[in-house]
């Protein structure tokens, strides 16, 4: 596939595949997409939530750039919370790709902490600080067996359009067996075949503001 660096409209850098006219990020703002959907909606509204939390876990599906580890590595150094964060990925981007990417040019202080997400090994736990612990696993979404184990899911796969079945009731049950009670799952994505396939599965699914170019997202909680 042909991939590429663009630049999103707030500036920040996103890979862009051609054949599917999609990118990895937002056009309308990579960083503020991450920052809106992921960080506001799902990592700090638990929080609020459950404000006597001091250990959380975190499933990613589509690591992809290493954005929202990044910015969710950096809350965690202005908050008193513990992070085991997972990261799937069944196709890692390579060192040309996330290399050219400007993310640390925009989060303060985060080269050393963007290259070593980069640079850790597959499939083991590290320690990337006292209070963040990341695990970055190469498997296919279906293969995802884990059950009641994370407090919050960032959903931010390809979007439906160019890959519907990652959006499906088969998919999203795994979600739905992979939370613990009163977890979270935030994703960019308001489509309405998403929201039903979602309740399908036994998840209550909130309609909430979307991020800049997008009129809503949803959050659903188990």
């Amino acid at each position: 596939m042909n991939r590429s660096i663009v630049t999103t409209a707030d500036g920040s850098k996103t890979i862009r595949i051609a054949d599917w006219n999609e990118q990895y990020h937002s056009k309308h703002g990579a960083v503020q997409e991450a920052q809106h959907v992921f960080i506001a909606s799902g990592f700090r509204a638990f929080l609020e939530r459950f404000p006597k939390t001091h250990q959380l876990s975190i499933l990613e599906i589509g690591f992809g750039t290493g954005l929202n580890a990044l910015l969710t590595l950096k809350e965690t150094k202005v908050r008193p919370v513990k992070i085991q964060y997972h990261g799937v990925e069944a196709y890692p981007v390579s060192f040309h790709e996330w290399s050219a990417l400007n993310y640390t040019e925009i989060v303060s202080d985060s080269r050393h902490d963007f290259e070593r997400i980069h640079h850790l090994p597959w499939d083991e736990i590290t320690s990337l600080s006292p209070n963040f612990q990341l695990k970055k696993r190469q498997q296919f979404f279906l293969e995802i067996m884990d059950t009641h184990a994370f407090d919050i899911i960032y959903f931010d796969a390809f979007g439906p359009r160019v890959q519907p079945h990652l959006w499906t009731i088969e998919v999203f049950k795994l979600m739905y067996n992979a939370l613990k009670k009163g977890g979270h799952l935030v994703t960019y994505s308001a489509k309405g075949s998403v929201r039903r396939a979602m309740m399908a599965v036994g998840f209550v699914v909130e309609r909430l503001p979307g991020p800049p170019g997008k009129r809503e997202m949803l959050r659903a909680t188990k």
